[in-house]
């Protein structure tokens, strides 16, 4: 009887990544979930706050003709408009903030990329939490909806692209850093504006 070993799989980028960004990103949380974003509409409007600095960074990089030709159908993952619209619906003013991340690497704007698309996929259980603030993908919490086709298929199709990016590396690594002063970032906006 001859036994067949199951070979190990190789790990793809997004998982190497994840990996590579997993403390940053669990400490991020933890600030977040401290902050109490969803206690009430006003804690609520400071996360909003924090959101629009951070997808202010991020706009000008969905907009990559570039980046947008590394990863098709990046423009249409933008939800700076959609958060806007939610300021606007609990009483906010927009103004219109620029990007603060100064020049990127294209390798470093893929992490800041894949730090807000993997927002998006983590906003399932943000949105369950607004709903309970009485909030809904019509209302305040637009930029947490799921897309049309599911947000599931959504993230598999950006994963997919990610994966087959023809990066070194050194890139990869470079990427890493990338979502690493992404989430760093995200944590900065957390303390100033929550105190």
């Amino acid at each position: 009887m001859q036994i067949e070993l199951e070979r190990p799989t190789e790990e793809t980028r997004i998982q190497r990544l994840k990996a590579l960004t997993t403390g940053t990103h669990d400490t991020l949380d933890k600030r977040i979930m401290r902050a109490e974003p969803f206690a009430s509409r006003e804690r609520y409007a400071l996360f909003l706050e924090v959101q629009h600095h951070f997808h202010a960074d991020v706009a000008p990089l969905f907009a990559d003709e570039d980046l947008n030709r590394r990863l098709p159908g990046l423009a249409e993952r933008n939800r700076y408009e959609a958060l806007r619209q939610d300021i606007v619906d609990l009483g906010g003013a927009t103004e219109e903030l620029n990007a603060t991340t100064g020049p990127l690497t294209p390798a470093q704007a893929l992490g800041w990329v894949y730090v807000a698309e993997g927002s998006n996929l983590g906003a399932a259980f943000l949105r369950k939490e607004a709903a309970k603030i009485g909030l809904s993908d019509d209302f305040g919490a637009r930029h947490l909806a799921g897309h049309p086709d599911g947000r599931g298929l959504h993230w598999r199709n950006f994963v997919a692209a990610y994966n087959d990016l023809p990066l070194t590396e050194a890139e990869e690594l470079e990427a890493a850093e990338g979502a690493k002063a992404a989430f760093r970032r995200v944590y900065a906006l957390v303390d100033e504006i929550f105190g």
